[in-house]
Formats: structure tokens, sequence, C-alpha cells
């Protein structure tokens, strides 16, 4: 059964992070916008807009005690919605070797709020920046892909567990030569069920819950 919830749809806003945390209540909320004025990524860094792009967050209340890596649930929500995209861990989303979009996930108690920002497109992009088409898709494509999105996040969210297999099978990071801050390197392996990187260094394995970290390249 579809889990029922509230879609707002507005042209721009400070921060869809923000004005769907201020506006849930007894229903889940999603909200989209076309653009950011404020948009923020991990760790508070700021999130640059494509000329076509979609922001979208859903809030909704979980379990104290339910501890599920929802950045990564987005993640193959995001992978579900759209067909051509990898997932580099923890919360970057790649077309090839360039980033399209990304996901943010902050909580509270029972309250989680997740949003992922996504290029549609974007020509003349940024160095390793990129959008998932080459062609403006039109204005419709930010209510469909955020409703997509949305739509199989939280009932990803509503069912028991979460399907690591498959986010591991689109994640980039898996199978290749690592390094995180500050000053790790390894090799990417495998994910863990509470949702960790497992790297493998000097013969021991390992585990990274956060951070950032870079792809090497060969």
């Amino acid at each position: 059964m579809a889990t029922p919830y509230l879609q707002f749809r507005r042209e721009e806003v400070s921060s869809t992070q923000d004005e769907a945390r201020l506006m849930l209540g007894a229903l889940p909320v999603v909200v989209m916008a076309r653009g950011q004025t404020a948009g923020r990524g991990r760790s508070g860094s700021s999130w640059i807009t494509a000329p076509r792009a979609v922001a979208v967050s859903a809030a909704f209340e979980v379990a104290v005690d339910d501890d599920r890596p929802f950045s990564l649930m987005a993640g193959v929500a995001c992978l579900r919605a759209v067909d051509a995209v990898s997932l580099k861990w923890p919360n970057d989303i790649l077309l090839g070797d360039r980033k399209v979009g990304g996901i943010l996930v902050e909580r509270s108690g029972q309250e989680v709020v997740a949003g992922m920002g996504l290029n549609l497109w974007w020509p003349g992009a940024p160095d390793g920046m990129g959008a998932v088409g080459e062609e403006d898709p039109g204005e419709g494509a930010q209510a469909e892909f955020g409703g997509l999105w949305a739509a199989e996040f939280l009932h990803l969210v509503s069912r028991e567990g979460w399907p690591k297999e498959e986010y591991v099978a689109r994640c980039a990071t898996v199978g290749r030569q690592i390094t995180w801050e500050p000053d790790g390197a390894g090799f990417a392996v495998d994910v863990s069920d509470d949702g960790a990187l497992v790297v493998e260094q000097a013969g021991t394995r390992r585990s990274i819950v956060a951070g950032a970290i870079r792809h090497l390249r060969g």
C-alpha cells in the first residue's frame, strides 16, 4: 500500500529541507522546488543550482530506535527514479565521473528530513559537475523526477530494513581505491548492514561511518 503524504510544489524556496521541516504534521510532507536561494549539502556546504534542476525534500517521523541509513536509502530511491546514475558513498549522485546530484539527511530524534538535489540539464557545467540529460527536458521534468524519488523513498521508509544489495550493486565507490579525510587510503570492498563503508587497508578491514572520500583513478 502506498504511503500517504502531502506534496507541495514551489517555484523557489530558501531550502526545501527547511520548508519540509516546518510543514511536517501528522502525515509525511514532500516539498519540491525548481530553485533554492540557500540550498545546502553535507556539512553545510552550499549547493549550486543548474539551469534546470529539482530540489525535493521529504520530512517524516520514525521510531527513536530506527537507525537505518536513510541517506543510502534516499540514494536507492534515486537509482529507481533515474536509470543511468550511480552512487558515490555516502551521498553523491554520479553520471560517469561527474556529480549530477546529492543527498542530504538531517535528523533530530524521531524527525527525519531527507533531501535530493538533481541537475537535469546544465550546459557549460563546472568541471566535475554535470546533469542527467544533454537536452533541456522542459518544465515538467522537475515534478516528474521529484515525485518519483519521493514516492520510492517513502515506500522504502515504510518497509522493514533497507535494500543494501541494491545499493552496493550501483555504488561506484565499492571496488575502488579511495582516500578519505584526514589521511586515510585503502580499497573499498563493501557496505555494512548499518550503512558504513567497509575498506581494506594494509590487509585489515575497517569501517568508515562518515566523512568525505575521494575516488582514485586507475
